[in-house]
């Protein structure tokens, strides 16, 4: 009964990931096909002779360049923003007592800013952003991505810092150190492994965002990636090829730079630091 049991959780596991997998699979697999092979039926699942024809039309613009470094510059800059600006906002409020519970207040306020759609702020974001002159900006793009993301990372920063002993801290400043030095010597390595994922999640939806690029760059001086793969729908054809290469390019770094940070995921390393 249990080796039956083992079975069929390992199957149900398996489907899963299969079912995971495919679309990744069927994407890449797409991407160097012939363009006869895409509409085949049966269906196709790994072309015979494999073309790089669909990446070499993609390449071939200057503008997918253009989408890239974009995507690359706003991705990076919206990060950095948010982890430096959301981070110390979360260490305020995991260490100073406000009165009133303001503490609480503040953190279900900041929660509370992710349950409404990112539509309902589009048009007031759009006009302000016009009213600036900061639209089809890569700076009007950053303003908005942070906006959007600053309260997961304060939330996500808060939690790793509620679980870092005081006493820690409280001995460094008896040494001499002062609380900023005590915060960038003593919590932020022991808060590592929050930082590199809340970068991690950051990244990613910095990079893959698709409506604030879409109203917020109406030229493509300041379009990123997302919005170069769908400009492959026209009215009248759907380029699938060069769309699939763009989205394998769209994937790949954000798949490489969590293969490169995903020793620091490990959470737990402030468990037991001050014991005995």
């Amino acid at each position: 009964m249990k080796k039956s049991f083992i079975v069929l959780k390992y199957l149900i596991l398996s489907v899963i990931t299969f079912v995971f997998i495919f679309p990744i699979f069927w994407l890449v697999s797409t991407s160097f096909k012939n363009p006869i092979d895409i509409f085949a039926y049966p269906p196709i699942f790994i072309p015979s002779t494999p073309t790089l024809d669909h990446y070499a039309v993609l390449f071939g613009e200057a503008e997918i360049l253009k989408y890239i470094v974009n995507s690359v510059v706003v991705a990076v800059s919206t990060t950095l923003f948010a982890l430096v600006v959301g981070t110390l906002s979360a260490y305020a409020l995991a260490r100073f007592q406000l009165p009133y519970q303001l503490n609480e207040r503040l953190s279900f306020w900041v929660l509370s800013t992710r349950m409404f759609p990112p539509i309902v702020t589009i048009i007031p974001l759009f006009a302000m952003m016009r009213a600036l002159h900061l639209v089809n900006t890569r700076i009007g793009l950053v303003i908005a991505y942070a906006a959007f993301n600053l309260p997961f990372v304060v939330w996500m920063m808060r939690g790793f810092f509620v679980e870092i002993p005081k006493e820690l801290e409280e001995a460094a400043m008896v040494d001499g150190a002062s609380r900023m030095m005590a915060f960038r010597r003593i919590v932020l390595p022991i808060a590592k492994p929050g930082l590199v994922a809340t970068a991690i999640f950051t990244m990613i939806m910095s990079w893959n965002e698709f409506m604030f690029a879409l109203i917020l760059s109406q030229t493509r001086s300041a379009a990123t990636l997302p919005i170069g793969i769908a400009s492959r729908v026209t009215q009248y054809e759907i380029q699938w090829g060069p769309m699939s290469a763009g989205g394998v390019i769209a994937v790949v770094p954000v798949l490489v730079f969590a293969f490169i940070v995903q020793r620091h995921l490990v959470r737990g390393m402030s468990f037991g630091a001050i014991k005995g």
